[in-house]
């Protein structure tokens, strides 16, 4: 079992992806854009390598299924804040984003400790939503950095993140709402 001293790497990966979010933001708030996309390309690479070794090697632990979505996340809401913060983005944007998520948290919880165990296990609209979220805060750095991207990715994209983030996180509100009323019917 060698390689089991080696399962410790996706967890100091997560935590590296952690640790670029403040030079990540800093780089976005001074509108350093070159910056910020090199260090969301190392966060993504970071965050790829940790899940293939983690299925790879099954090198998974409870730690890791947590930070790691929580990791990303973070990224993920830090790119918006500083980008409504810096103008790019419309507030009300930032709010429908960070509003989703934390529906989603407060919702956990609520089940967590009124209804039972809940296990994280983001649906399908869930995952698209954040997809989506990473292309268009990509194609939106992209863009101010000044390499080539259409312009109007901008605007389609802030369509495209709204209409994702409220259907996903409707759709969160059903689901979780109908199994909590299944398990207090049971």
């Amino acid at each position: 079992m060698r390689s089991q001293r080696w399962r410790w790497i996706p967890n100091a990966l997560t935590f590296l992806r952690i640790v670029l979010i403040a030079p990540f933001a800093g780089a976005l708030l001074l509108e350093n854009y070159q910056l910020a996309l090199i260090i969301f390309f190392v966060a993504a690479v970071s965050d790829g390598f940790d899940g293939f070794l983690a299925r790879r090697y099954n090198w998974r632990s409870r730690l890791g299924a947590i930070a790691d979505p929580l990791a990303d996340k973070a990224l993920l809401i830090t790119a918006y804040l500083m980008l409504t913060l810096t103008s790019v983005l419309p507030t009300w944007l930032f709010i429908v984003v960070l509003g989703r998520d934390l529906l989603i948290v407060v919702g956990a919880l609520a089940y967590h400790y009124g209804v039972g165990r809940y296990d994280m296990e983001p649906s399908m609209l869930g995952k698209i939503n954040t997809l989506i979220q990473i292309v268009v805060v990509l194609a939106i750095i992209i863009l101010l950095a000044g390499l080539p991207m259409q312009p109007w990715v901008l605007e389609a994209g802030i369509l495209l993140v709204a209409v994702s983030a409220v259907i996903s996180g409707g759709h969160y509100m059903v689901v979780w709402g109908v199994r909590a009323w299944r398990a207090k019917q049971s």
